[in-house]
């Protein structure tokens, strides 16, 4: 068992880095832990434009920025460790188990993210990050002219279609069943969409995508007819995945409260969970945006609320005022 840490930050994605940076700048000795390496699912990202105050850089560009300014500060990362287990000692501190490590923290930020739900079809993989895509909201202006397929029936899939619709020529919704999932509001919205004389967006119920084609980058998509078996090969430039999110929480069951879906429960404003001392940040909280300057701006809430509790732990049993605590600078 290692000497204590004042913070353990689970995941180094840009919720973890961001947390790290604050933490080890307000001179709290800081351990990061992180299952693969830095970065997370931003490192699959060649173009970023929507991070403010940066015009354009590539995901594993901005992560090194991130990871160099953290560690200038003192604080420690270690890659390839992956967290097995937590345990709330007498002590008020946390106990988390490393493989054959073990590591003692006055406080815990859990920053594991999410991963994107796949198809599981071929050249999905091949053409991750050059046609296919799984956020309209990040990816949308890149297709401006283009043809795109958009797979998905829930609330998210039918929002990012119409932003979708936004930029690109031609929007084709494919959707497995007869109707949507989504709120009946927002299928009322795409349906007039649809309708719309001259519409750019096309709707095909009960079809699935079997595969996603092309070489160099993306130039169809196999589309199947569950009801009638037949494929057609789909001419598109790009095809959008919005099939749900998975969070990396599998290893916290029976240590803070999760959702059925596996999303950690916190009280959104201070980012405090069931447990007192463990915060959490980024894409694998309930009530997240799912961006990347959103999960960096869950980072520094963390980080400041996370002093708030070390000045007075019974805060943690206060509830939630009009007023937040204060933080730091």
């Amino acid at each position: 068992m290692s000497d204590n840490y004042d913070c353990i930050i689970v995941g180094a994605g840009p919720a973890g880095l961001a947390a790290a940076l604050y933490t080890s700048r307000d001179r709290l000795r800081t351990l990061v832990l992180e299952k693969f390496m830095p970065g997370g699912q931003i490192n699959n990202t060649d173009r970023i434009e929507n991070y403010p105050g940066i015009e354009r850089i590539d995901g594993p560009g901005l992560v090194a920025q991130m990871q160099k300014q953290a560690e200038n500060f003192g604080a420690e990362i270690k890659n390839g460790s992956e967290v097995t287990g937590m345990e709330k000692l007498q002590d008020g501190n946390i106990a988390i188990s490393c493989d054959e490590d073990k590591y003692v923290a006055r406080s815990v930020i859990l920053a594991p993210g999410s991963d994107y739900r796949n198809l599981g079809v071929p050249g999905e993989d091949q053409f991750r990050g050059s046609g296919v895509s799984y956020c309209g909201t990040c990816d949308a202006p890149f297709f401006r002219g283009k043809h795109v397929v958009a797979v998905g029936g829930g609330n998210t899939a039918v929002e990012e279609t119409l932003h979708l619709a936004k930029f690109a020529e031609k929007v084709t919704m494919i959707h497995r069943r007869d109707e949507f999932r989504a709120a009946e509001i927002l299928v009322e919205e795409l349906l007039e969409k649809a309708n719309e004389p001259n519409s750019n967006l096309t709707i095909k119920y009960s079809t699935v995508a079997t595969a996603i084609n092309g070489d160099n980058k993306v130039r169809s998509a196999t589309l199947k007819n569950v009801k009638t078996d037949q494929e057609e090969d789909y001419p598109c430039d790009g095809v959008f995945i919005f099939v749900g999110m998975v969070p990396n929480t599998g290893f916290l069951k029976g240590f803070v409260e999760l959702t059925d879906s596996g999303f950690i429960k916190c009280e959104c404003g201070y980012l405090r969970t069931s447990v007192p001392g463990v915060f959490v940040a980024g894409d694998c909280r309930i009530g997240a945006a799912m961006q990347l300057a959103t999960a960096a701006g869950d980072g520094v809430v963390a980080a400041m609320m996370l002093k708030q509790y070390f000045r007075d732990p019974n805060w943690w049993n206060e509830p939630v005022s009009d007023v937040l605590p204060p933080g730091g600078r």
